[in-house]
């Protein structure tokens, strides 16, 4: 049976570059992502891509997409729960209610309903099982300054993956985490021009190739479920991390 898994954020930076990495590989890739038109031009370019535009906040569409990913497939083996948004740049006083609120209902509240759905279909699909990757941060351990909803949102899918993680295993469902410092992504191209530090400063900080994240979600999804990364962080060598502020 050729091996499925559904992307949240697929149509961008590690999403895509994960995706990309495992149609390659021969996989059954769902790509999950609000904006339909890159999510429609990876499924034309490559047979075993399955658009699933969906905003990862609303239940519904959600659930719908997660549906048509069986319906096509017949059985889902990895989630990979990437999709995120980040606020930085502001103190806790300057940083608005509804900022906050949008944060989190993406980075916390849409990984709950992705991870959700996931674990649904993986406890009632036979053979039962399979495994959920949250995609974390290295600020789900240590914050950069001015990152007060996206540190919060970090933290707790550190309680999500901990609570799947036993949750699952009477469903032989295993769930991890990977924690990702300064991938050069879209997201991540302020860093190469200088972003504030602790001390006030700005600095440029060291950044990694993305090929470096695909190669760790690759690792984590082809265990066998006998076996679980729970954490890793994968990040730049010289990036403010250790000792950061």
């Amino acid at each position: 049976m050729t091996q499925s898994i559904i992307i949240t954020g697929g149509g961008r930076g590690i999403g895509k570059a994960t995706a990309l990495a495992f149609l390659d590989a021969g996989w059954n890739v769902g790509l999950i992502g609000r904006n339909p038109d890159p999510l429609n031009a990876l499924a034309e370019a490559h047979a075993g891509a399955l658009a699933l535009p969906c905003d990862v906040a609303d239940e519904a569409s959600v659930a719908a997409a997660f549906d048509t990913a069986m319906a096509t497939w017949g059985h889902l083996d990895v989630l990979f729960n990437n999709a995120g948004v980040a606020v930085l740049g502001s103190t806790i006083d300057e940083l608005s209610v509804d900022d906050w609120r949008g944060l989190i209902d993406i980075n916390v509240t849409g990984s709950f309903i992705c991870a959700r759905e996931a674990f649904k279909r993986m406890r009632a699909q036979s053979p039962q099982g399979g495994r959920i990757i949250n995609n974390g941060s290295v600020s789900a351990y240590v914050p950069r300054w001015g990152s007060a909803a996206y540190t919060t949102s970090k933290h707790a899918i550190t309680g999500l993956t901990r609570s799947i993680s036993l949750d699952g295993r009477a469903f032989n469902i295993a769930c991890g985490q990977i924690d990702i410092g300064n991938a050069l992504t879209d997201m991540a191209q302020a860093m190469t021009k200088g972003v504030p530090q602790a001390d006030g400063s700005i600095a440029v900080e060291p950044v990694m190739d993305v090929s470096n994240v695909v190669k760790s979600v690759r690792h984590m999804a082809d265990l066998p479920l006998e076996a679980n990364v729970q954490f890793m962080t994968v990040m730049a060598s010289a990036m403010p991390y250790i000792g950061r502020g």
